[in-house]
């Protein structure tokens, strides 16, 4: 009876590692207060296989109605995990004092369906 619940035991510790997920991160570099439309210098991790598009959105987390927009970026398998400065267009920040913002970033396959999600956020200025 114990060499039964021996492998049983064993088999139950045995598990899949989950994938690590998708992160992002960026600073807002030479990134201008007001009307500067380019997007901030990002880097992303974990981007997962089958996205084609990278599909991003900025909240001001101090005003979250207003309409920063975002914007969409094509992906292959084998790119790196840097996005430069003005890979995307979007209202960039203009606040009266310092606010905090929060970038999404949403991995999209060739149907624009939703692989993985991640968030970022910092203070500006």
């Amino acid at each position: 009876m114990r060499l039964m619940s021996v492998p049983f035991v064993l088999a139950a510790l045995t598990f899949a590692a989950p994938a690590s997920a998708m992160s992002l991160s960026f600073s807002w570099g030479p990134t201008a207060k007001c009307f500067d439309s380019k997007s901030p210098p990002m880097t992303l991790s974990g981007v997962p296989k089958g996205t084609v598009k990278l599909r991003f959105r900025m909240v001001d987390l101090n005003k979250p109605d207003y309409p920063h927009g975002g914007g969409t970026v094509r992906w292959s398998s084998g790119a790196r995990g840097s996005l430069p400065y003005g890979a995307f267009r979007y209202k960039g920040p203009c606040p009266p004092s310092p606010h905090v913002y929060r970038f999404t970033v949403e991995a999209l396959d060739g149907s624009g369906k939703a692989l993985a999600k991640a968030q970022a956020k910092r203070r500006f200025p």
